[in-house]
C-alpha cells in the first residue's frame, strides 16, 4: 500500500480528521507535519465525538504509531491536556506509540500573549482572525533562530537560558509597543519544569521512526492541518496561517524524502467555508448560507466561531490541484446539500475585465473578483444511509461528476455523514 498525504484543499475545516482516522486503519504510522493547536480535527466513532488539536487522528486505532513532526509547533500544555483526556477514555497514549520530534518547536506563554496583543491592536478589515494560540510568534522565533525546540525540554540549563534570551526582546515589545505587563523569565521557566518532565519520555527521532515503518513494509499516513488557501506562501495572504500547508511540506515537515509521498488525497467539502478574516468570493449572506451553516454544524472545532459558508469554488480547488498534485479527491459533507432545489458551482472569476480560471496572484486580489456560476439541480433525498456511489440520487452523482470534470482530479472517497462508517469509495 502506498504512503498517503492528506491535505485540505480549501480554507481548512474540510473534514481531514475523519478521512485520516479512516485511512489510519491500514497504516503503520500517522504523522502530523505542520501547524499547531490552531487546528481542530473532529472524529465521530460510533456516535461519540472526539476533537484533536495536536495528536494525530490515528491515535484512536490501537497499535498505530503516531508522530508529531518537526514542522509542527507544539504547545506542551495542550499536548498533555489531550493525552489526559484520551487516557481517561481508555486510549493508549504511552510513549511506545506516540512520539514528538526533538526538532519540533515549542509554544510558550509569551508566544500566546504576543499573539493576542498584536491582534488587539489591529482594527476592522486588518484583523487576521488569529486563534490567539501563539502559533505565528512561535514560527517567527523558529525563523529568527531563537526558538525553543522540544529537545531543549530535556536540558534545563539551556531551557532557562533560551527563555531569558527570548524575553529580553519580547518584554521591550510588551511594555513599549503593546502596553502590556512584562513577563518574568524565571517564573516561566519554573512553571515549565514539571511540564517538561512529562514531555521528555515522548521525545524521539521521528525521521527514524518513519524510516522504520516503511522498512517493515508499512504505510505512512501524513496528516496536514488547515487548508491550501491558508498556506503562508500560496494562500490569501495576509489572511493566512503561519505554516506551509501544501502536500510538498509533508516531507520537510516530518523528515523524509519527497519520493515517499505517493498517494495524495485532497479533502474537499461539497461547499465552501472559511473562518476568520480574508476574501471569500462565493460567500453567501442569505438563507442558503444560513442553511449550510446550521445543517452543516459549521462552528470552528478550535474556537467555536461560526464558519462563513458559500458555494463550491472550483477556482480555489483548481489552484489546490495545481499546487498539491492530488491523485484523488475525498468529498465530505455531501449530505449537507440535501434539500436544496438548485446548487451553484463557481467555475471561474471575472477579474479586471477578464475571465480567469485561477486566483489572481496580487495580494488580496481575490477580494476584487466576481464569481462566474454554473447551476445544477439539487436533490431532496436524505443520503446519510447511502453506502455506495450508485446509491446516491442521480443529481448527487451528477454534482460529483461535475466536480471531477472541473477539477481534472478523480474522486476516490465520498462522505455522507460525520461517522467513520458514513464513507465509501467512488466505485
Amino acid at each position: 500500500m502506498s504512503n498517503i498525504v492528506v491535505f485540505g484543499s480549501q480554507w481548512g475545516d474540510e473534514g481531514k480528521g475523519k478521512i485520516v482516522d479512516m485511512l489510519a486503519q491500514e497504516s503503520a504510522a500517522i504523522v502530523r507535519f505542520q501547524g499547531g493547536n490552531n487546528a481542530g480535527h473532529t472524529l465521530v466513532v460510533a456516535g461519540e465525538k472526539c476533537i484533536l488539536h495536536l495528536i494525530p487522528s490515528g491515535i484512536l486505532h490501537p497499535g498505530k504509531v503516531c508522530l508529531i513532526g518537526n514542522g509542527v509547533v507544539l504547545d506542551p500544555e495542550v499536548f498533555l491536556h489531550e493525552i489526559d483526556k484520551l487516557a481517561a477514555k481508555g486510549v493508549d497514549v504511552s510513549p511506545a506509540r506516540l512520539m514528538i520530534s526533538k526538532k519540533t518547536h515549542v509554544i510558550l506563554s509569551y508566544h500566546r500573549a504576543l499573539d493576542v496583543a498584536r491582534e488587539a491592536l489591529r482594527s476592522g478589515g486588518t484583523k487576521i482572525g488569529t486563534t490567539g494560540r501563539g502559533i505565528g510568534p512561535c514560527y517567527e522565533d523558529k525563523m529568527h533562530r531563537c526558538g525553543i525546540r522540544a529537545g531543549d525540554l530535556a536540558n534545563p540549563e539551556l531551557l532557562r537560558e533560551k527563555i531569558a534570551r527570548a524575553l529580553e526582546e519580547k518584554n521591550v515589545l510588551f511594555k513599549g509597543l503593546y502596553g502590556c505587563e512584562v513577563m518574568d523569565a524565571e517564573q516561566i521557566y519554573r512553571e515549565l519544569l514539571p511540564i517538561a518532565e512529562r514531555i521528555r519520555p515522548y521525545l524521539g527521532d521521528v525521521s527514524s521512526a518513519i524510516q522504520a515503518a516503511t522498512a517493515g513494509g508499512g504505510t505512512v499516513l501524513f496528516e496536514g492541518a488547515q487548508g491550501t488557501h491558508l498556506d503562508i506562501d500560496h494562500g490569501t495572504y495576509p489572511f493566512v496561517t503561519s505554516s506551509t500547508t501544501v502536500s510538498g511540506n509533508a516531507a520537510s515537515g516530518s523528515g523524509c524524502s519527497p519520493r515517499m509521498l505517493e498517494r495524495i488525497i485532497a479533502i474537499v467539502k461539497a461547499y465552501t467555508t472559511r473562518v476568520g478574516g480574508g476574501p471569500f468570493p462565493t460567500e453567501l449572506f442569505d438563507a442558503t448560507g444560513d442553511y449550510l451553516q446550521e445543517k452543516g454544524g459549521e462552528f470552528g472545532a478550535t474556537t467555536g466561531r461560526k464558519r462563513r459558508c458559500g458555494w463550491l469554488d472550483m477556482v480555489v480547488l483548481r489552484e489546490s490541484a495545481r499546487l498539491n498534485g492530488p491523485t484523488e479527491l475525498a468529498v465530505t459533507k455531501l449530505d449537507v446539500l440535501s434539500g436544496l432545489k438548485e446548487l451553484k458551482i463557481c467555475v471561474a472569476y471575472e477579474y479586471q475585465g477578464q475571465t480567469v480560471q485561477y486566483p489572481p496572484q496580487e495580494e488580496n486580489g481575490m477580494a476584487f473578483v466576481t464569481p462566474v456560476y454554473e447551476t445544477l439541480p439539487g436533490w431532496e433525498e436524505d443520503i446519510t444511509a447511502c453506502t455506495s456511489f450508485a446509491d446516491l440520487p442521480e443529481n448527487a452523482r451528477k454534482y460529483l461528476v461535475r466536480m471531477e470534470q472541473l477539477s481534472g482530479v478523480p474522486i476516490g472517497l465520498v462522505s455522507v455523514g460525520p461517522d467513520r462508517a458514513q464513507t465509501f469509495g467512488r466505485g
